[in-house]
């Protein structure tokens, strides 16, 4: 009876408060798809080619015969075989990150939480840096074994072992301290950037040109081929996130009420830590480390629609993947015809956000 009557009271103060803000929520999702919609638009006709929007929906929608084709060879070529894969493997990247974000913070009760800032991708870089170097030597017979999977289950593994240890550290008797979470994220971030230092000392030059990749972050390495090996993983965990809406949201009132309202919470928080690691694994082991994206997406939709997880999670994947295609975008005009990393435009835009939601808590500034 207890129960039901606290669930009751939740219940109803959700459906007090929620009013406007869902009917708000749900709009802000239509327009985020219109936005991905104009987003992988614009991403597709930035560049070197000048192939239009219509050339191109005239190639998908009529078929025409190669005489009569709306696209050249060269401009089919690029359309088809550069850009489609990369604004393909942009959006699950920035939808991964984005949506791990939300996640994190609704994990740990607090918007600073974020896979880059507690070393969360840290992991993830040292496991994908451990197989390009050591792949053809010491760790022969699991590539062997594994292919294509080998680099995207390792950066898996090194992110889940990396949130585990942090969790472990951050929890005692059932409670996580924020500040231990963070002190112990930059901790464990300095000691896989120190692992991953001396993997880069032993490579080569060819595995050196490679690890420049993660450094800085880029989505130029977009195949197919890439797609199909970390987007299984990445899909997989997006389709999983969303089913953990409800017990984020009675997790925000304490584990303890989280528990009486029936929520299984170390199954939730378990749920959830391996879902973020195949997620930022994932996105990771293919694009490099991308930061700031995890912490600005679900704050800056807090904002607007709310903290209710139901509505936060998919609006972050639509605004997470139109985001990072924009800074893609950007990362690829600015500096014609080379091509700035994208972890340099997302940092730019990302730091100083950060900084001023650090001044907004602290009550510096009142915007």
């Amino acid at each position: 009876m207890v129960d039901q009557s606290i669930a009751g009271l939740v219940k109803a103060m959700a459906n007090a408060s929620e009013g406007d803000r869902s009917g708000r929520a749900r709009i802000v999702i239509l327009l985020l798809c219109f936005g991905l919609a104009a987003a992988m638009l614009l991403s597709l006709m930035s560049g070197a080619s000048d192939a239009s929007a219509v050339s191109v929906l005239k190639d998908w929608l009529l078929g025409a015969a190669p005489s009569d084709a709306a696209l050249s060879a060269r401009d089919s070529l690029i359309i088809y075989d550069i850009r489609l894969p990369r604004i393909i493997l942009g959006m699950l990247v920035g939808a991964a990150l984005a949506v791990s974000g939300a996640v994190m913070q609704g994990l740990f009760r607090n918007p600073l939480a974020d896979p880059g800032l507690i070393g969360v991708s840290a992991g993830s870089s040292l496991g994908a840096v451990t197989i390009i170097v050591l792949g053809a030597t010491v760790l022969a017979p699991v590539t062997t074994l594994l292919g294509t999977l080998a680099l995207p289950l390792a950066a898996f593994f090194g992110g889940l072992a990396s949130t585990l240890v942090l969790y472990q550290v951050a929890t005692r008797r059932g409670q996580t301290s924020v500040a231990t979470m963070l002190l112990a994220g930059i901790a464990l971030a300095a000691l896989a950037m120190a692992l991953t230092g001396i993997l880069i000392f032993m490579a080569d030059d060819r595995q050196l040109r490679d690890l420049t990749f993660w450094s800085l972050g880029s989505l130029g390495g977009a195949t197919w081929a890439k797609i199909g090996s970390v987007g299984p993983i990445i899909i997989t965990a997006l389709a999983a996130m969303p089913f953990l809406a409800r017990g984020l949201n009675a997790l925000a009132l304490g584990e303890a009420t989280a528990g009486h309202l029936g929520i299984p919470v170390q199954r939730l928080k378990y749920t959830a830590i391996i879902g973020v690691s195949a997620a930022v694994g994932a996105a990771v082991a293919v694009s490099g480390g991308i930061g700031f994206v995890g912490i600005v997406v679900p704050h800056l939709l807090r904002l607007v629609i709310g903290p209710d997880n139901r509505y936060l999670l998919p609006a972050s994947a639509l605004l997470g993947a139109s985001l990072l295609l924009l800074a893609d975008a950007v990362a690829r005009t600015i500096v014609a015809p080379a091509e700035l990393p994208i972890g340099i435009v997302t940092a730019i835009a990302g730091a100083p956000f950060f900084l001023w939601i650090l001044l907004r808590k602290r009550g510096v500034v009142d915007l």
